[in-house]
């Protein structure tokens, strides 16, 4: 079989694959970063697959990224998760980065819960904070939508005024269960070397609250295609100078294990809430 040319038809090829392999038709996706892929072993009747067995899909190559897409239920709503996420400095362009969301819209996910690792610059947060991203500053350097269009996808130029969902927003920040979720400015960085002290307070001095090395190229394919997005950092660590402390990818990978359970409780209580969006936008 001869491989398409264009993104648009492997997306499709990858979706269709995926879909064989279980009779769930998830509308919600979610993308874990890492430290946090834990929250795939929660699903209930999950079937996994691993990226190797889907075509196209990029390799993962990071540490704390499983490199597994599992699809399942939680409290009863069909999810898809991606355990583990390509990043730009591993080599991939921001087209192959992306293509993973790609898919999770070519298979009808209609929104999609982005978690990462982030360096925390705010002072008020601390190292295990949890923080509902309401903006970003893209410093990639490019965007995933550079080059010829395709219309199936989205339009040539997205809106980004909105591009993390309001409302998803505010189920994250309300629930009161949990408390102490903050909300932030996403720097996204290219990375792999974490940032100097000297980069930190350039970040600051913009309005960054956290930084990172992901997610806004998937916010960005996302809205393309008119994917509703909500974003989640876990403060893994404060940046450069914050604390006096070395950064190390162990800490990252610590953290993330610590704040596992308030983690999956924010998940958790959010998921409802997003399906009841998508069935009423549906009905609108």
């Amino acid at each position: 079989m001869n491989e398409p040319s264009d993104e648009f038809t492997r997306a499709e090829r990858a979706a269709q694959v995926i879909l064989t392999r279980t009779p769930f038709r998830p509308r919600i996706g979610l993308v874990l970063g890492s430290g946090l892929g834990g929250f795939a072993d929660e699903l209930e009747q999950g079937v996994r697959i691993p990226y190797t067995d889907i075509p196209f899909f990029p390799r993962s190559t990071a540490i704390g990224h499983a490199g597994m897409l599992v699809v399942g239920t939680v409290a009863g709503i069909a999810v898809v998760v991606l355990q583990g996420r390509a990043h730009f400095y591993e080599g991939y362009t921001l087209q192959q980065v992306v293509f993973p969301v790609r898919v999770l819209g070519r298979m009808g996910v209609r929104a999609v819960v982005l978690t990462n690792a982030a360096g925390g610059i705010n002072s008020e947060y601390r190292r295990g904070a949890l923080v509902v991203v309401r903006d970003h500053i893209n410093l990639q350097g490019s965007s995933p939508l550079i080059g010829p269009n395709d219309d199936r996808f989205g339009v040539r130029f997205p809106d980004m005024t909105d591009a993390y969902n309001e409302e998803f927003r505010r189920f994250a920040r309300d629930d009161s269960q949990l408390g102490g979720i903050y909300e932030g400015v996403y720097a996204a960085m290219h990375g792999p070397s974490f940032e100097t002290p000297a980069e930190i307070r350039f970040l600051r001095t913009i309005g960054a609250d956290l930084v990172g090395m992901s997610t806004v190229p998937e916010v960005i394919a996302a809205r393309h295609m008119g994917i509703e997005v909500l974003a989640i950092s876990c403060v893994t660590n404060m940046a450069a100078r914050m604390t006096g402390e070395k950064l190390s990818h162990e800490e990252v990978l610590e953290t993330g294990e610590q704040v596992r359970g308030k983690f999956l409780a924010l998940v958790r209580a959010v998921l409802p809430k997003i399906e009841k969006y998508l069935e009423n936008a549906e009905c609108s």
